[in-house]
């Protein structure tokens, strides 16, 4: 079929599958990295428990059949030793029938994590990456151009996640619609980077236009990556320049990077491509039986986009084939941290030597500014943030955080800046409180150094001993 692969975007489809191995590689790392306080078999939610509870087919994995901390470290360097060959090119050097399922490794080893990782896992660009991960497996190698199916659906994954988001803003929060969500985002956003602190003291005006291009730019320029070249050329390009303005604003994990690999794929790149045979029968076959199974799995995230009842982020089916999307469609107006502090006295009190637990990513001293994470994924910083909004939304694993810091757990501990604590004198109480932070002024920058303030606003955790908070779990 001569309709079916399109050689002006070879160099596209390079550029995008190597970007796409690169979010993979940080996407095993953070998990070989941070699994065992996590999910571990000591681990605040951990995943032998939960698969206890949940069957294969409602949540597919690997770990269901066995779990121990040992092989969910072994098939978590494994993915990111195969994310790092498809990174150098090992799949253009195999057959077509090798590459396929050479891709098709890291997306089922990443699928077993996310389907154990409960609410650590719960988020929009884990789904992402599995969705675009699984569609990649499908575009081909040097063997073969790549195939038009392929790449519309790829453009129709980018225009659910833009588009998506879009419409949850305008259904959401009025100050949206009113351009002023921005006076509060860069204050209150989960994770702020080094700069956001700059952008928070932008003049007002200036946050308007902001808010107004993020509404061109999700709901009117999506429409344009199904137009002719070079329109959705140009389309996708603002797309990725507006990703990286969220990039410099902010630590968004690899939501902002996945969207700019998506985008990489609706680029046509002026060069030329070598001479590859036409694409074998099977090949075309397998193409043409995914693209209806997708086709059809996409009902439920186009009647949840166009509802008045939009939701965000959410998986209709247990692979993560074909997913909704959407961030922000409400903002807060504060921002609200806990901060945990222990102490080696036998009996606390308000005047005891009370000394803070430091993150790496969430604020806590007023004095320390936001390094940039993302696209790498600080999971427990980012549930803190939650913790903060909520009580409710830490419930299932505060509890074990602060049994594992009053016993000085060591992988724990590796999730945090900074102990207080020598690794062989662990605390005897653990308190947290709720603090309001907000950014400094320019004056009081220069004056005092801080980029926050923070206010005491009540007590998150009375001060809790190790037999207390084992007896409450």
């Amino acid at each position: 079929m001569d309709w079916f692969t399109a050689p002006e975007y070879w160099w596209s489809r390079l550029v995008f599958q190597r970007a796409l191995a690169g979010v993979y590689v940080v996407a095993f790392l953070a998990a070989a990295l941070q699994f065992r306080a996590l999910l571990g078999e000591r681990g605040m939610l951990p995943i032998p428990r939960f698969v206890r509870r949940v069957a294969f087919r409602h949540a597919p994995s690997v770990f269901q059949l066995h779990y121990s901390d040992r092989f969910f470290a072994a098939c978590s360097w494994a993915g990111c030793a195969v994310s790092i060959a498809l990174l150098a090119g090992l799949d253009s050097q195999l057959p077509l029938w090798g590459a396929i399922p050479l891709w098709l490794v890291p997306w089922a080893l990443y699928l077993s994590i996310v389907n154990v990782g409960q609410t650590w896992y719960a988020f929009g660009w884990e789904s992402l990456l599995l969705e675009v991960g699984f569609l990649a497996a499908f575009l081909g190698n040097g063997k073969v151009a790549p195939p038009v199916l392929v790449l519309f659906l790829l453009r129709w994954i980018l225009f659910r996640v833009e588009f998506g988001a879009g419409l949850i803003k305008m259904r959401g929060d009025a100050c949206w619609r009113k351009l002023t969500c921005l006076y509060y985002h860069h204050e209150t956003q989960p994770m702020p980077g080094p700069l956001s602190w700059f952008f928070h003291h932008l003049p007002k005006p200036a946050h308007r236009v902001e808010v107004a291009a993020n509404h061109f730019t999700q709901l009117v320029v999506p429409v344009l990556l199904f137009t002719p070249q070079p329109i959705a050329t140009a389309a996708a390009s603002l797309m990725i320049v507006t990703q990286l303005w969220l990039v410099l604003s902010g630590n968004f994990s690899w939501l902002n990077w996945i969207t700019i690999v998506l985008a990489l794929s609706a680029l046509r790149i002026p060069a030329g491509a070598p001479s590859v045979p036409a694409a074998p029968l099977w090949y075309e076959v397998l193409v043409l039986a995914v693209a209806a199974l997708l086709a059809c799995l996409s009902y439920h995230p186009v009647v949840n986009m166009i509802s008045r009842r939009q939701v965000m982020n959410r998986s209709f089916d247990p692979l993560h084939l074909v997913n909704t999307y959407g961030a922000f469609g409400s903002v807060s107006r504060f921002r609200y941290e806990v901060v945990i502090e222990g102490t080696l006295d036998d009996l606390p009190h308000e005047d005891s030597d009370w000394r803070e637990y430091e993150f790496k990513g969430k604020p806590g001293d007023p004095r320390h500014w936001p390094r940039q994470f993302a696209p790498y994924h600080l999971r427990l910083d980012w549930l803190m943030w939650f913790a903060g909004l909520s009580p409710a939304y830490a419930g299932e694993w505060f509890g074990g955080l602060v049994e594992r810091l009053l016993e000085n757990d060591r992988d724990t501990l590796r999730l945090l800046r900074r102990s207080p604590f020598p690794p062989d004198q662990p605390p005897r109480y653990v308190r947290a409180g709720l603090f309001r932070y907000q950014y400094t002024s320019w004056r009081e920058l220069r004056e005092t150094g801080a980029c926050w303030e923070r206010t005491y606003v009540r007590e998150y955790l009375p001060p809790t001993r190790l037999a207390a908070v084992s007896q409450r779990s």
